[in-house]
């Protein structure tokens, strides 16, 4: 039996410890951190609806934006910037055009050049004949 007791003293011993251990928070306190709490929450709250005003209004002017560019576009209709593109294009038609033209040229002269390279005699052959001075056998 007296072992049972010297157990029970053991037990309220660590239950003592354990509540000696814990930090005793007074009423006073836990009232006042709640209250730092609630106003740190507020003023993350009217952050929140200050950001939010100004994302509704970003929004709000870039519908207007949407609104005016609509309506400019209603305004002016598609014919007015067809003819723009219509200019356009004919030039790069007109380009078009003379790049053939340009390209057929260059391809003529590559063909006149090859030509008259594969006509001509061979490299040397009338030029040394030509640059050859009188007094070399073989002059003619």
């Amino acid at each position: 039996m007296p072992k049972k007791k010297k157990e029970e003293k053991k037990e309220g011993v660590e239950k003592g410890s354990l509540s000696a251990r814990k930090k005793k928070i007074s009423k006073f306190e836990i009232e006042e951190a709640l209250i730092d709490n609630f106003i740190s929450l507020q003023k993350v709250l009217t952050n929140i609806a200050v950001k939010f005003e100004d994302l509704t209004n970003n929004i709000s002017k870039l519908l207007k934006l949407f609104e005016i560019s609509a309506s400019s576009f209603a305004e002016k209709g598609p014919g007015k910037q067809g003819d723009i593109d219509q200019d356009f294009l004919k030039k790069l038609d007109s380009l078009l055009d003379q790049n053939k033209v340009i390209s057929k040229g260059i391809m003529l002269m590559e063909e006149r050049i090859r030509n008259k390279r594969d006509h001509a005699p061979p490299p040397g052959s009338e030029r040394y004949r030509t640059f050859r001075s009188p007094n070399a056998q073989g002059y003619q």
